[in-house]
């Protein structure tokens, strides 16, 4: 049983990232651009490659068909490879779910998750006693610290017509100092996200979600209180920035010494000074600098990160991110003997009923409700 239990931790550590990269400092000598922003240029593939103080960003995309009475899909699901289905078939993944697509009852330690969902819901609940519903724009924060079981299911609630589901979630890493902190959920409902509005000389528009950072004069809502985004001087910035056709935004300098990434995911091309980037592309900036991006024919989306390196050691083992292996192997033990928690819902593929709109219960027990889907 620890064998099979340990087998599922480790895939849940696994993912496809994207491969080559295109180093710009040789054509920036041959040009004449020492001053072009750009250092490097990647490939996205399921899981993003991300700098520290961030460990990877995932970002699913699922065409999920009409639901069932179970919340699952409603078709067949004959050739797949349930409990472990990460190729995309008839336009989905279920990930490990069985019935329900999503990821039932697991342990993290060490690290926090940011998950933005774009379109879609998402079924939360955690050994901390908190749980929820949330999707559509909704953004979820969890610091593991010293350990938290918790489920992501994605339930299919319609019958009727399909249900397409789009997210990113971000692994965050914690320094050693906050690796055991207690566990903290918090949400960040639609309605109440940050937003900065711009308009180019054109009148043409972008929108940016300030989820974490500080765009001008708009400042994110508070993160945990134990998150590396806590401290304003480690300038951690997660901004969604979507642009209309032919718009035009600037992106005002951050400190030097910080990693800043954008994350071409939507759209077709844009230009970053005089450099065109396809779609599905990271491309990697120097911080310090501004950033011009012109887009092109088409609506484009770009998840930016960045932050201040923490500049540790990481040893990660599946869904336990310390510093050290001796630290992984106690993260082992003290889940086998404490389950962290425990697990206090019927099934640890927990979804809850599908006449619930959106909603957090607390692990203090208070709870939020912020209406229908």
């Amino acid at each position: 049983m620890k064998k099979d239990r340990r087998s599922f931790l480790t895939k849940l550590g696994l993912g496809i990232t994207g491969a080559l990269s295109m180093p710009l400092d040789g054509l920036a000598k041959i040009t004449g651009l020492q001053n072009n922003p750009i250092k490097s240029i990647k490939p996205l593939g399921f899981q993003w490659e991300t700098s520290d103080p961030f460990l990877f960003c995932a970002h699913h995309e699922d065409s999920f068909p009409k639901g069932n009475d179970e919340l699952g899909p409603a078709d067949s699901l004959k050739g797949r490879h349930m409990g472990n289905d990460f190729i995309i078939k008839d336009g989905y993944r279920m990930y490990h779910g069985k019935k329900v697509p999503g990821f039932p009852g697991h342990p993290h330690r060490g690290f926090e998750t940011i998950t933005i969902v774009r379109k879609g819901i998402v079924d939360h609940a955690d050994s901390i006693g908190a749980a929820g519903r949330y999707g559509n724009g909704d953004v979820q924060w969890m610091t593991a610290g010293k350990g938290v079981q918790h489920s992501e299911m994605f339930p299919l609630l319609s019958k009727e017509k399909e249900n397409p589901l789009e997210l990113f979630q971000i692994w965050l890493n914690l320094p050693k100092k906050n690796k055991m902190v207690e566990p903290h959920f918090k949400m960040f409902w639609k309605e109440e996200l940050p937003m900065y509005h711009y308009k180019d000389g054109k009148g043409l528009k972008t929108q940016i979600e300030i989820i974490a950072g500080t765009f001008k004069n708009v400042k994110a809502m508070d993160p945990p209180p134990d998150s590396w985004a806590a401290d304003k001087n480690n300038h951690l910035a997660v901004w969604n920035i979507l642009m209309d056709e032919n718009s035009n935004i600037k992106l005002p300098a951050a400190a030097a010494g910080i990693n800043r990434t954008l994350y071409f995911y939507l759209g077709e091309n844009i230009r970053i000074e005089d450099k065109e980037v396809k779609a599905y592309h990271a491309i990697e900036v120097e911080a310090n600098k501004e950033i011009n991006i012109q887009n092109g024919g088409e609506k484009a989306g770009i998840l930016l990160l960045q932050g201040k390196p923490i500049g540790e050691t990481v040893m990660q083992y599946g869904p336990f991110v310390m510093n050290s292996k001796e630290e992984i192997q106690q993260a082992f033990e003290d889940y086998q003997n404490t389950k962290f928690g425990g697990w206090p819902w019927p099934k640890l593929d927990q979804v809850h009923a599908s006449s619930e709109g959106r909603f957090a219960i607390h692990a203090n027990g208070k709870k939020e409700v912020k209406g229908k889907i």
